[in-house]
């Protein structure tokens, strides 16, 4: 499926054009219709366009090859590109003819005639579905613990971290199973794991969708509860409490009982306040004889 190129337009693509031999390089008239590409278009499951007798274009328009979620941004795109913008890589989901979504990168560049008027628009597509994926395993290895698959500690105080910056009201939780260590001596380290996963099965079972589940450190959790008040916040977090140490879980070979101790705190005005009350309000609750949940202590100030 060949192009044949003006010099004007050979000027344009060889200022786009990377290494990468599989671009798709195509162009269109002003409306936007697919006037001539190179054979990669046939993998999203169009043909060479073509013109009817009449001298009607047939083939297709560029925004048959976006998924619809993303057509409103690639035809705001092209506009500007006939406008005189230098439009630089957009990254959009594309159809392949059994409507699996593929990613792409797009650079889009106005055709000129002498008078400098636009009569039409030369683009490279680049296939990043390996870039993507890449990036998603990196963004999984970075921010997520292999066992539970929930977010890790680096991705809690990230989040932690947007709540504070964004004033949004809220509660801090911390939750611990409680003698954890004893569990992985006396039954191993497949079974503490089996532990943990079923931990963190009930928090999502029990916490609201909007909540945010981490597991933080060995036998620790923690939980963003955005928007509610610390009473909301009591009650949420009391049931996970009182059903894990209602339920008798079968774990290993055998079945035992599972209690964990929880704190809550208020988000408050910097990270390491916030961390701290939740954590002296875990420590209350360990020190109280565990399988309970404690409140921070509200500041008293002196007063003189």
């Amino acid at each position: 499926m060949g192009m044949n190129f003006t010099f004007q337009e050979s000027s344009v693509l060889y200022g786009m054009l990377a290494e990468s031999s599989t671009d798709v390089i195509l162009k269109t008239d002003p409306k936007g219709f697919i006037v001539h590409a190179t054979p990669g278009i046939v993998e999203l499951g169009h043909r060479e366009p073509a013109r009817s007798d009449g001298g009607a274009l047939v083939g297709p328009h560029l925004l048959d090859l976006v998924a619809p979620e993303a057509k409103q941004q690639i035809s705001k795109a092209h506009a500007r590109a006939m406008a005189g913008e230098d439009i630089d890589w957009i990254e959009f989901p594309a159809l392949t003819r059994d409507d699996r979504k593929r990613w792409f990168e797009l650079r889009l560049r106005a055709l000129l005639r002498h008078d400098g008027a636009p009569y039409g628009v030369l683009g490279v597509m680049r296939n990043v579905d390996e870039m993507r994926s890449l990036s998603e395993r990196l963004f999984t290895a970075t921010y997520t613990d292999p066992l539970t698959g929930l977010t890790n500690r680096t991705a809690f105080i990230s989040m932690l971290e947007h709540m504070l910056d964004t004033r949004m009201e809220g509660c801090l939780a911390l939750f611990s199973i409680d003698f954890f260590r004893t569990i992985n001596m006396q039954h191993g380290q497949s079974v503490g794991d089996e532990v943990l996963t079923v931990f963190a099965d009930l928090l999502r079972e029990l916490l609201r969708t909007e909540d945010i589940i981490s597991r933080i450190g060995s036998e620790r959790f923690a939980v963003i509860l955005p928007r509610v008040t610390a009473v909301e916040a009591e009650g949420i977090c009391r049931r996970v409490v009182t059903t894990l140490s209602e339920l008798k879980q079968t774990i290993g070979d055998g079945s035992f009982a599972m209690t964990a101790s929880a704190s809550v705190a208020r988000v408050g005005t910097s990270l390491d306040s916030t961390i701290e009350r939740a954590e002296m309000a875990l420590f209350v609750a360990k020190a109280k004889g565990r399988n309970r949940l404690e409140m921070e202590k509200p500041v008293r100030l002196a007063v003189g």
